[in-house]
């Protein structure tokens, strides 16, 4: 009979590193000897272990650890070290700070990493779910220049400006999926609820009805009967699509060049790729990065197959000499205005400095759109429903007028 598995533990630890500094955390494990020996294998030697006492109503849920969430300890972080100090002590002053259980128990992962001698940037690798080879490349040449602080400092602003901008994205392509839901869920209701009452009481007539009223109870009496599967299928739709997108790259592909051809929105998604393109490239390349190797590094940062793909041309082109304006006209996807100002970069020495001021004023840009569409929909809102629930009320009540005419 096969034994059951070990329940594993939480413990809280104190010790000292190689250095024979005091260092402190948490860690799961099956029993304390076993936690003990994990900590030596990472130089840890531990002075006190014991097992966390579970709370009487129950653990905390664990909260996902979100893109908002790195960004905010990339800058806490960088705020330490701007304030002299030390990386391991930072993480603890960070992580004291933090609510997100999953989020303190990765930097505290993180810091017994540092804590037994692994430089920074390879304690990050060992987590791609929530740390991009842009962040630990970055990172690392910090290291290797001695300038971690700064490149802190500036990878926090790269993500800050960033989260900002998905946001604004965010936002855009909230408003047209509302006003949609919204008209939907209050057709159904008028539909389901209100017609079949009008529907009796037209009963009582003995008269034809206008065919605009007889098309409304038809659909009434459709979605009454069918509702049920109607919502299922829905549900089944957006599940399977939602798995043929994650798993298939053509699906994914194919959705991912539909997005930028959408009215409206689709304008906002490509500026924001140009944001993201110039944001990207000027960081990396400020860092001292290789142009080809931040070339590959931002192909990942635009989020679009079109884009990615157009920068994997221009790093091969640039790879073979070819200047990088040059490369980018050759694509035929990035607008005039961001081609010129690559190139007077390039001309001046300057590329970092004004693909900077590019993505300002791409972020500008779709700062607007957003604000301008979110003007935009707020009217068309009251149209759609005004629509909807007037074109309703007027197929309810035409039998009543006629009757009204006709008296």
């Amino acid at each position: 009979m096969a034994s059951k598995a070990a329940k594993s533990s939480t413990f809280a630890w104190q010790g000292t590193n190689k250095r024979g500094q005091k260092t402190d955390g948490e860690m799961n494990g099956v029993n304390m000897a076993l936690v003990k020996a994990q900590l030596r294998k990472q130089g840890i030697n531990p002075t006190k272990v014991r097992k966390k006492q579970a709370s009487l109503f129950g653990s905390k849920k664990k909260k996902r650890i979100t893109s908002a969430d790195i960004t905010l300890f990339i800058r806490q972080m960088a705020t330490m070290m701007k304030a002299g100090v030390p990386l391991v002590q930072s993480f603890d002053i960070v992580s004291d700070g933090l609510d997100n259980l999953t989020l303190k128990e990765l930097i505290s992962t993180i810091k017994i990493d540092v804590a037994s001698g692994t430089n920074f940037a390879s304690a990050l690798r060992k987590h791609p779910r929530h740390f991009d080879d842009l962040t630990c490349n970055l990172i690392e040449s910090g290291e290797q220049s001695g300038a971690l602080e700064t490149m802190l400092e500036r990878l926090a602003t790269y993500k800050e400006k960033s989260e900002t901008l998905k946001k604004k994205i965010k936002k855009a392509m909230t408003y047209p999926i509302a006003v949609i839901v919204v008209a939907i869920v209050v057709t159904g209701i008028l539909l389901v609820k209100v017609v079949p009452t009008f529907e009796e009481l037209f009963h009582g007539f003995g008269a034809e009805l206008p065919a605009f009223t007889q098309l409304v109870i038809n659909m009434s009496d459709f979605l009454q009967a069918w509702w049920l599967i109607f919502v299922a299928a829905l549900i089944v739709f957006i599940f399977a699509f939602r798995e043929a997108k994650l798993r298939s790259q053509k699906v994914s592909d194919a959705v991912d060049r539909f997005v930028l051809k959408i009215p409206v929105t689709g304008e906002i998604l490509i500026k924001s790729i140009y944001a993201r393109f110039a944001r990207t490239l000027s960081t990396t390349f400020a860092a001292g990065v290789p142009l080809v190797e931040a070339l590959t590094s931002t192909a990942g940062a635009t989020g679009n197959i079109v884009y990615s793909t157009a920068v994997e041309r221009i790093r091969e082109d640039v790879s073979t000499g070819q200047q990088l304006n040059f490369s980018m006209r050759n694509t035929n996807v990035f607008p005039n205005m961001l081609i010129q100002m690559t190139a007077i970069g390039e001309e001046s020495g300057a590329l970092d400095d004004m693909l900077d001021k590019a993505a300002d004023f791409y972020e500008e840009e779709v700062d607007n759109a957003v604000d301008n569409l979110t003007a935009l929909m707020e009217p068309m809102i009251m149209v759609v429903l005004g629509v909807i629930i007037g074109g309703l009320i007027v197929a309810m009540y035409l039998p009543i007028f006629k009757m009204g005419a006709v008296i």
